[in-house]
């Protein structure tokens, strides 16, 4: 895989660098690759400790990047979602965002951190944040406040767009075609107890 393959980092930094954050960046995108392909393969309990190490060197990245690195943020909490964890993830991440969120991938991390965390006024404002900055974070906005509220038929729709999104795509950040922003919805919809459980080859199959 190239070192210089896009991330989410990219939304707020025209040119990565060589040095130690585009290290530990790649290695948590190869790490990712690695639990997301086990996923696919249908082992779920094999992948989630690989997610967390791979939130965890998100994170380590993050700590090194130049600022406003907040795409490195999005992606912690995405894989320590997936990984069946993400509280500490997601007040680490609120910690380091600017208040009010200041750039869709900030707003994305907000958004997302609050989900975790259950901060519903908090949720709100990075989905305002979301909006506006395409199609994509417009369907997460959202599925997430959709979840939050528990309108389970909007989340639907939602999550179906995203799927739908993912199914679309030539390329994907890891390498791995996963809709991988679906898997994470499933999983906070899963302790909500409105996960759909839709069928995509993007998708891991269902058990």
């Amino acid at each position: 895989m190239s070192l210089h393959r896009w991330s989410p980092a990219d939304r707020e930094m025209p040119g990565l660098e060589a040095g130690e954050h585009v290290d530990l960046l790649t290695a948590a995108l190869v790490t990712e690759a690695d639990a997301q392909r086990r996923l696919l393969e249908g082992d779920p309990e094999g992948a989630a400790p690989v997610f967390r190490a791979a939130a965890a060197a998100y994170r380590a990245s993050f700590a090194v990047a130049p600022p406003r690195s907040y795409g490195r943020l999005v992606g912690m909490l995405k894989a320590a979602v997936i990984g069946g964890g993400g509280e500490d993830a997601a007040a680490h991440a609120r910690e380091h965002l600017p208040a009010p969120c200041d750039s869709p991938a900030a707003c994305y991390a907000l958004a997302l951190a609050a989900a975790v965390l259950g901060d519903r006024a908090a949720l709100a404002e990075g989905a305002a944040g979301m909006r506006g900055a395409g199609d994509h974070f417009a369907r997460v906005a959202d599925a997430l406040e959709a979840l939050a509220d528990g309108r389970r038929e909007a989340y639907g729709a939602a999550l179906l767009g995203i799927v739908a999104d993912f199914e679309g795509r030539e390329e994907h950040l890891t390498g791995v075609a996963i809709a991988d922003t679906a898997v994470m919805l499933e999983a906070l919809a899963g302790r909500a107890g409105m996960a759909l459980g839709p069928r995509s080859r993007v998708l891991p199959p269902r058990g």
